[in-house]
């Protein structure tokens, strides 16, 4: 008996010994390879949504997840002082005030937001703390400011020289009309009254898969360029600028937020890939909706969709050409791709 006893001791410490070293050696593998042939994926609006891939990647590449991933790429051109469109570089509103909107969300269904919010540099991770620290969706203004500080969050000023110039040679005329495809830097002509062909509303929204098969989505931006002072865009609301759905897909906008509000775009786009629509048929779909309601007007303006299905499609469609995403993945790491859209030559 006492024999078997001292087998089975010695059986069971060996299994254990072995399932240690196995577990230690799994977690000395790096996580790239337990990735490896997943469809962790990330794609953003614009030019500058390749750096902030990057930095996403960095997350993604390495097994983690994709809501770490979209806050630390957005993150990326919110400290862009060359950005006049988000966070810190950017342009002001029509009495000199930066004010910076963002939103986030997760494959769960759990979001936050802030918008109108002053003085802090990175508005998607106070984002963040309202989803994970708050009973609440979206924080505005003062309060979205008073929450940022409790939270730790230093307090700064974000009107750059460069952007505090561009706003002093605005005010001589004090005219704003958005333009169609201002976004597109290498026109080389001023949109809307802004220097050297400024973007007056840029936004970054991404959208990202990881490892797990979780998904997950940010947006941010420092809105339209001399709007009125508390005018927020589509980026801070949930459906609008932004939708993540985890058993479908997700979607973000970019353009004119207030013609996305209006058609609660990113949730449309989330909604037609729920029925069936591929996130390319969905953008289409939803860019025609806004074209079709308002024929005119959709001429001199411009709205664009980038949507990911939880299988890692990808599909985007503008009104204007001009629109581009990035798309970074384990086999492309800094691919950006034109948009098709509804009109081909712009209008003037």
């Amino acid at each position: 008996m006492t024999d078997r006893r001292r087998f089975l001791k010695a059986s069971v410490l060996g299994v254990s010994a072995s399932m240690f070293a196995w577990s230690n050696r799994l977690a000395a593998w790096p996580a790239a390879r337990l990735v490896k042939g997943s469809n962790a994926r990330v794609v953003s609006t614009w030019d500058f949504g390749i750096a902030a891939n990057q930095a996403a990647w960095a997350i993604l590449g390495q097994g983690g997840h994709a809501l770490d991933a979209v806050e630390a790429g957005a993150q990326v051109p919110e400290s862009d002082l060359k950005n006049h469109s988000v966070g810190k570089g950017g342009y002001p509103d029509r009495d000199g005030h930066v004010t910076l909107d963002a939103s986030i969300m997760d494959a769960d269904g759990n979001c936050g937001a802030v918008a109108a919010l002053e003085h802090i540099e990175h508005p998607i991770s106070v984002a963040r703390r309202v989803m994970e620290r708050t009973p609440h969706v979206l924080l505005v203004g003062d309060g979205a400011l008073q929450f940022a500080l409790e939270q730790g969050f230093s307090k700064e000023n974000l009107l750059t020289p460069e952007a505090e110039q561009a706003w002093h040679e605005w005010q001589k005329s004090a005219h704003y009309q958005p333009s169609i495809n201002s976004e597109v830097r290498d026109y080389g002509k001023g949109a809307a009254g802004l220097p050297g062909g400024a973007s007056n509303h840029d936004t970054i929204g991404m959208l990202a898969l990881d490892a797990h098969g979780k998904l997950a989505g940010a947006c941010t931006t420092s809105g339209m360029a001399w709007k009125l002072h508390g005018r927020v865009g589509d980026s801070p609301i949930i459906g609008a600028g932004l939708y993540v759905d985890g058993e479908v897909g997700g979607a973000t906008s970019t353009g004119v937020g207030e013609e996305v509000i209006r058609n609660a775009g990113s949730f449309l786009v989330v909604e037609l890939m729920r029925h069936g629509r591929s996130p390319q048929a969905a953008c289409e779909e939803a860019v025609m909706r806004i074209v079709k309601k308002r024929p005119q007007a959709s001429k001199t303006l411009q709205v664009g969709f980038l949507a990911m299905n939880r299988a890692g499609e990808v599909g985007a469609y503008a009104i204007q050409r001009g629109f581009s995403y990035a798309v970074c993945d384990a086999n492309k790491q800094d691919g950006l791709i034109a948009s098709p859209s509804v009109y081909t030559t712009n209008y003037s």
